[in-house]
This record gives structure tokens, sequence and C-alpha cells, in this order.
């Protein structure tokens, strides 16, 4: 596994360097926010570690100039502002994880991991059907009645596990941790169900009463 850390500190970097190779992960390091775009750009990564607080621009610039140029890697950002909304600014711009400094290293190797094997099951996926909508996961896109329906990253994440498990009811805890990982709050996901029921219409999702929802397209 190959991961590209976009970090300014120096003895985090050197920590973060020696304790991926112990779990097998080799790392390309990038100082600066241009660089790191550059980097991830140019060379095929498993995963993205990405600091807010870089020294020419914020890592939330990164990440936006990195979904706008299509790119799909992972990036879990690491960094110490926690404050609400600088995680839902960071998700909403297209991060995968948001994990606070100080962090769990045995945290961060599971995050890494099951964010690169999500990307490679998407990769694999076939266009879903449910109702008269139609995902296909490889190319990010939705339509309903033929028609293309605009929705951000992570409205499109849930959006597919919904579809991918039509057949049942998803639960709320199932969808915030697939969707958020360790960034979940409760409440966002009643706040995205209600901007996919804007997208799709009010009757497109069901919801099953103290336990979670169906897609029914």
């Amino acid at each position: 596994m190959h991961v590209l850390l976009i970090e300014d500190e120096d003895r985090l970097v050197a920590t973060l360097r020696d304790g991926l190779r112990t779990a097998g992960i080799t790392m390309d390091h990038a100082r600066t926010g241009r660089e790191g775009l550059a980097a991830a750009l140019g060379s095929d990564h498993d995963a993205v570690i990405l600091d807010i607080g870089l020294p020419d621009q914020e890592g939330f610039t990164v990440l936006r100039r990195l979904r706008a140029a299509g790119s799909d890697v992972p990036v879990i950002i690491l960094t110490a502002r926690t404050s609400a909304e600088d995680t839902v600014r960071g998700l909403e711009r297209g991060a995968d994880d948001y994990m606070p400094k100080p962090f769990s290293f045995d945290e961060l190797i599971a995050r890494i991991r099951l964010r690169a094997r999500r990307r490679d099951d998407a990769e694999e996926d076939t266009t879903l059907r449910v109702g008269r909508c139609v995902l296909d996961p490889v190319a990010r896109e939705l339509a309903c009645d033929g028609e293309p329906v605009p929705l951000s990253p992570r409205e499109l994440q849930l959006a597919h596990l919904l579809m991918s498990h039509a057949d049942r009811v998803v639960t709320r805890r199932e969808a915030l941790e697939a969707v958020w990982g360790s960034a979940a709050r409760d409440n966002v996901l009643d706040v995205y169900i209600r901007y996919l029921r804007t997208h799709l219409g009010a009757d497109a999702i069901t919801t099953v009463r103290g336990v979670g929802y169906r897609f029914l397209g």
C-alpha cells in the first residue's frame, strides 16, 4: 500500500513514516499544498493524509482542487482543527475521513486500509438500478427518469449505500459509519437524507421509524 502525506511538521512526518513502514505502508511526502496537489495528481496513491494548516494554503483548498480535477483518491484529514465547522467543511469538500490530532496511530492505519478497500470495491461495482434511478459508481453519476441529478460527493456516497442495499432497511448507525466514519455526528444523517429527498423526490427514500432508511427510487 502506498500513501501520500501532505504535512509540514517535520517531527510528525518522521513518526508517520516510521510507523507506516512498520505497518507495511510506503509513504511519499509533500510539505506544501502546492507540492501535495501535484504529487496527488501525478502519482497513483491508495490514500492521501492531509493537514489543514499548511504553510502556503489551507488543506481545504488542496482538497477542493483535487476533487475538481476528478481525483477520487481517499483523503483523510489529520489536523488539530477540530471544530464542528471545520469538520463539516472538510467533509463537504470531499474528504473521506476527518481525524483530530493527537490521534491513535492504530486507528489511522485502520482508516487508511478501510478507505482504500472501499475504493477498490467501488471500482468493481456495476451500475445500480433501483426504481427510476440509475447510479454509475465508477463515473460517479446518478440519473433519475433519464435526467442527471447533481449531487455532492457526500450525497452521492449516501445514495450509493442506500441503492446498494435497496432490498432492505439501512440502519442509521450503518449509514453514519459507512459514509462519515469516525467523524459521524448523528444529526448529519438527517440533513443529508433531506438533501437527497430534495433532489430525488420525497418518496424516493422511506423512513422506517426507529430503524433507518430504505431507497425506493
